[in-house]
């Protein structure tokens, strides 16, 4: 199974960051994408990223799971690009599955992909999950989604990930491997 995840300009460093270490780490081929025409993006705390490609070469065709970090104003970059738009109602339409956390999941909220389904998303976005049945849980996974919280649920969100890509079993080894001290 092939990821992407998306990076815009003000995109959460701890929610990409911690979602790409650890798919690799359960050696899971991720793909980071420039929502930009540039391989550099800044994230909202400063710390500039050079990723495997630009959202213009990327191959959506080849992937799996599109991956969406939150963070401001790298959600409401992610929702300018028709380009991702398009394909992330694509994705939908087949089933593929689609995850956000913190902020992010408002990109799919406002593009009708939450309607009829539970989700959850940072504290404040909660009036952009058009169509969604809101919860409060650290991660939720409904139907083809995964959605989180944010920043401190990256690591829940990751290993969630792991279990729905490879298995629950791989993802308690990488859990017991990082020290991870709360259940996942």
């Amino acid at each position: 199974m092939k990821v992407g995840v998306f990076l815009a300009e003000g995109f959460e460093e701890i929610e990409a960051f911690t979602v790409i270490d650890v798919l690799r780490r359960a050696r899971i081929d991720v793909s980071t994408v420039a929502v930009s025409d540039n391989f550099d993006i800044q994230g909202a705390h400063g710390i500039t990223v050079i990723t495997d490609c630009i959202i213009e070469e990327f191959r959506f065709d080849l992937y799996d799971m599109l991956v969406l970090p939150g963070g401001m104003p790298g959600t409401l970059n992610l929702m300018k690009s028709t380009l991702l738009t398009d394909q992330i109602k694509s994705f939908n339409e087949k089933g593929k599955w689609l995850a956000a956390i913190c902020a992010a999941p408002r990109v799919l909220g406002s593009l009708g992909v939450l309607e009829g389904k539970t989700a959850t998303c940072y504290p404040g976005n909660e009036k952009e999950l058009k169509g969604a049945e809101l919860s409060t849980e650290n991660v939720v996974i409904s139907d083809n989604v995964v959605t989180s919280r944010g920043a401190g649920t990256a690591m829940m969100f990751a290993l969630e990930l792991v279990k729905l890509i490879r298995s629950e079993k791989i993802a308690q080894e990488l859990k017991e491997n990082m020290l991870i001290p709360y259940e996942v």
